[in-house]
């Protein structure tokens, strides 16, 4: 297997955007090669299976999507607060929606680990650490609330994030709003 570390993050980012755009079915090494503009069978000695390659995405996309050092550093001078809640949430809505075509390749792969049990495995493990963490820094933080009320947070953001990148149910909202609203109405009453 071909070892470049900046061809591999050239060609899991072109990846990315065919899943974006073409959705799993679309997603072969063909297609990869072609985005990238790289001789035909280059993917293919990255990833040298799809398994390979939609676990490259996966790992990726995180990459991609993770906050900001200096973002995180600001937030975390401040006091634990709901309004400190609202902008640690305000800052994953804004990571996530910045690039829509990264959120809604994660859900091309959320999708398809429903329907493979390798990348299930693989993709879960991620999330479910990435759920872990975050429940880690929140109770680190000090914030409002604990493990449920993070996992409230995770569904309630998975979808509005789901209806601001996909066909939307058009509500007319005002997305900050609803932010803040999901934190007030999902954590304030938490005591813990």
């Amino acid at each position: 297997m071909a070892r470049n570390p900046e061809r591999r993050t050239l060609l899991a980012d072109a990846g990315l955007r065919v899943l974006a755009d073409a959705g799993a079915r679309g997603l072969t090494h063909r297609a990869v090669d072609a985005e990238a503009g790289v001789p035909t069978g280059t993917t293919s000695n990255y990833f040298p299976s799809r398994a390979a390659l939609l676990a490259g995405l996966a790992e990726r996309i995180f990459a991609r999507i993770a906050p900001d050092p200096a973002v995180l550093a600001d937030l975390g001078r401040r006091e634990p607060s709901l309004a400190l809640m609202t902008d640690y949430l305000r800052d994953i809505v804004a990571r996530t929606t910045r690039e829509p075509g990264l959120t809604r390749a994660l859900f091309e792969l959320r999708l398809e680990a429903a329907r493979r049990p390798e990348l299930r495995s693989a993709l879960g493990g991620v999330l479910r650490q990435g759920y872990a963490d975050d429940v880690a820094h929140h109770l680190a933080a000090g914030l409002p609330g604990g493990a449920y009320e993070v996992a409230l947070l995770h569904y309630a953001v998975d979808g509005l994030l789901l209806d601001l990148l996909t066909t939307s149910i058009d509500a007319g909202f005002d997305t900050d709003q609803v932010v803040s609203d999901i934190v007030s109405r999902l954590v304030g009453g938490a005591t813990g």
